[in-house]
């Protein structure tokens, strides 16, 4: 129950970096102002969104809180599992992350109908898609699901060369041609 609590802790983090940030945003800049920070490599640009990444789904404020709720549900509950049967720190930190990051959109979404992004990255004549931090954080944690598959995925594959008995049950057998 520790483990999972750290990991809650983690999201909450997530979550009120996330908040304050956006507040920031709102308080500090007009809708649409941009302030440089390196050159035009990165921007800052107060903009707010009505639809997922990159804009997509525009205007569908319901469909977005019913999957966030399902969403929510769904990662504290596979988190209560893990946390108590495996403890993958990599997958764990993940979730924690994609789930902080969710709650922070949600949040801008329940209140307003639209989340506030403001990080614009400029790549030579390549503008990025303006984001904020829970979109990064859902990002960072994506990354580390991925990442914790692959390695788990490599130490089974590893534990059954070293035990060829424990794969022949693990795999079913081919039929012969």
């Amino acid at each position: 129950m520790l483990r999972l609590l750290f990991y809650l802790v983690i999201s909450g983090i997530t979550f009120v970096v996330d908040y304050i940030s956006k507040k920031i945003i709102v308080n500090e800049l007009e809708l649409h102002e941009q302030v440089r920070v390196i050159g035009d490599f990165f921007v800052i640009t107060s903009i707010r969104n009505t639809g997922a990444a990159f804009s997509l789904l525009e205007n569908q404020r319901v469909f977005f809180l019913i999957i966030t709720v399902i969403i929510t549900i769904g990662i504290v509950g596979y988190m209560t599992f893990i946390s108590r049967r495996q403890g993958r720190a990599l997958l764990l930190t993940g979730l924690a992350l994609v789930l902080g990051g969710a709650l922070g959109n949600f949040i801008d979404r329940a209140r307003t109908g639209e989340v506030v992004d403001f990080l614009q990255f400029t790549f030579g004549s390549y503008t990025f898609a303006i984001f904020n931090l829970a979109d990064t954080a859902i990002c960072i944690g994506v990354g580390l699901i991925i990442l914790d598959s692959l390695l788990v995925s490599r130490a089974e594959k590893r534990a059954s060369l070293n035990n060829p008995l424990a794969a022949s049950y693990a795999e079913p057998k081919q039929p012969q041609e």
